[in-house]
């Protein structure tokens, strides 16, 4: 499912592809790759940033919205890992869990 954002975040890739690759990635070398990408073609740096915002969308999905963390190289892994007696479980102070 597309959400608002995700389109806006697709406007600004289209626009500016290292803005949309910052705003996914944050400061990574994901965002220098792109930076180099746009520098040798504009198409290769809207594909890559296309390319991360695909991996955010899937990631969304299957971990739900906020309920993950990027690692690099377009991979995220899940906030809280649910069947790991290491790591506690959120606290979400009165709301209901999501």
């Amino acid at each position: 499912m597309v959400k608002s954002s995700d389109v806006l975040l697709i406007l600004v890739a289209i626009l500016f592809p290292p803005a949309a690759a910052a705003f996914v990635t944050g400061c990574s070398c994901d965002l220098l790759i792109n930076i180099l990408l746009t520098i040798l073609g504009y198409i290769p740096g809207h594909i890559h940033a296309f390319w991360l915002i695909y991996k955010k969308m899937q990631a969304e999905e299957r971990f739900g919205n906020g309920g993950f963390i990027y690692i690099g190289n377009g991979q995220y892994q899940p906030l809280y890992a649910t069947n790991n007696p290491a790591q506690p479980t959120p606290q979400y102070y009165g709301a209901t869990s999501a």
